[in-house]
């Protein structure tokens, strides 16, 4: 959630970065004129409460029994006009806040203005493969090797879910322990969260109320299944004060992620790219603002480091304005290249958010030496997402004879199985 004051003082500068985004600039307008009405009506129920009160005293001392009752008519006719203004504050108050919590972050100057088409390509990293053979997707493999059943995904559950099976189960496995390791040495510190969250995580994340239609919810009580371990690692410090001396704070998670996606007819209709449920590894963090920067650039180094110790050749994306997180200043995406498919897959988005969650989910810091809190500044990215990162190590790590090489570091997670091979 952005600061009121920005809007109320700087209104032109949150306007120019909606537009950056590609949405209506009359946003501000309106939570500008809902917050000046609340503001009025907030001033003239005190102004009225304080008349009351002052009136009561003056009553409480009155011997004119007849004088008295005038006054004290005229006061239930101000307490009549208390409750309506308190009535019309509450309902301003619930239109504020709606208005307010769809205002996206402020983007920094350097994001390109625009949707997804503008996206900067900021970096590359490794050679594609090149195979003597024509290489196969990963849906061909996987079937081959017979480690993906998307018939026994069908069966159980619908379209867009499949079941993994023996050396596939073992290495996507393997990828997520390796993966949490990595982070590990890294500097994060490991936590295993709950799959499901409160409402209130989730507005405090900045999932609710945009992605509302995208969630799964619990249909007695007020659980979702979670759509990332972003929120729930955001959810770790809400409502605290940290001491500047904690920070920064980083942090990684795996989890499943359930996603009500809308997918399109004919668009990634093939193999395990698209689901509603995927595992991932997340990596979060919370730190000064000053700490921020240096914490964010640190944490796509070390989504690129997992790129490159499993030998995937990848791009580092600058993500455009209309593009990137609404909770976002800055995002850039890693892509990986998956040769069976021919295509760049997001496997990771790493977004500097600033203090905007950190007012929602009201997580601040004491600076030392200071009595007062501020808000702290929070950075998330995926470290990495599955199943594209598992694709990418089928499809480029394919043989003429259709087995597949096991990377060097996942080895030790899997046994010593040096390749996957159909019938082992």
């Amino acid at each position: 959630m952005l600061d009121i004051n920005l809007i109320r003082e700087e209104p032109e500068l949150v306007k120019a970065s909606l537009v950056k985004r590609n949405m209506d600039p009359a946003l501000v307008d309106l939570a500008a004129g809902l917050d000046a009405r609340r503001r009025d009506l907030l001033k003239e129920v005190e102004a009225l409460k304080a008349e009351r009160n002052a009136v009561s005293k003056e009553i409480s001392a009155m011997q004119d029994k007849a004088a008295k009752d005038a006054r004290i008519a005229e006061m239930r006719v101000v307490g009549d006009k208390i409750a309506a203004l308190d009535a019309e504050l509450a309902a301003v108050d619930a239109d504020f806040e709606a208005a307010i919590s769809v205002i996206p972050n402020l983007v920094e100057d350097k994001v390109p203005a625009g949707g997804e088409e503008n996206n900067i390509v900021a970096k590359e990293w490794g050679d594609k493969p090149k195979f003597s053979f024509e290489a196969k997707p990963h849906w061909e493999l996987g079937e081959q090797l017979g480690i993906i059943d998307f018939d026994a995904g069908v069966r159980v559950t619908g379209s867009r879910f499949y079941v993994l099976s023996g050396a596939g189960a073992r290495l996507q496995r393997a990828l997520i322990a390796w993966m949490l390791d990595l982070h590990a040495r890294q500097g994060y510190t490991e936590k295993y969260t709950p799959f499901m969250v409160k409402g209130e995580t989730l507005y405090g994340a900045g999932q609710l109320p945009k992605f509302k239609e995208n969630l799964y919810k619990d249909a007695e009580e007020d659980l979702y299944m979670i759509p990332t371990a972003e929120v729930p690692l955001t959810g770790l410090h809400m409502g605290q004060i940290l001491a500047e001396e904690q920070l920064p704070l980083r942090y990684t998670a795996y989890s499943p992620c359930f996603r009500r996606e809308k997918m399109s007819a004919g668009r990634d209709v093939r193999g395990i790219k698209r689901g509603h449920q995927f595992d991932k590894v997340e990596m979060y963090k919370f730190t000064t603002p000053e700490q921020s920067e240096a914490e964010f650039e640190q944490m796509v180094a070390d989504a690129e480091a997992t790129c490159q110790a499993l030998g995937l050749p990848y791009r580092l994306l600058l993500k455009a304005a209309g593009d990137t997180s609404e909770s976002a200043h800055i995002s850039y995406d890693i892509e990986i290249w998956a040769a069976g498919c021919n295509e760049w897959l997001e496997v990771s988005s790493i977004s500097r958010v600033g203090d905007f969650q950190a007012r929602r989910a009201a997580i601040k810091y004491r600076p030392q030496g200071e009595k007062g809190s501020r808000f702290l500044h929070t950075i998330n990215g995926s470290g990495l997402g599955l199943p594209r990162t598992l694709i990418g190590v089928l499809e480029n790590y394919q043989q003429a004879d259709g087995s597949v090489v096991v990377p060097e570091v996942l080895r030790p997670w899997m046994g010593g199985i040096e390749k996957l091979a159909a019938g082992e």
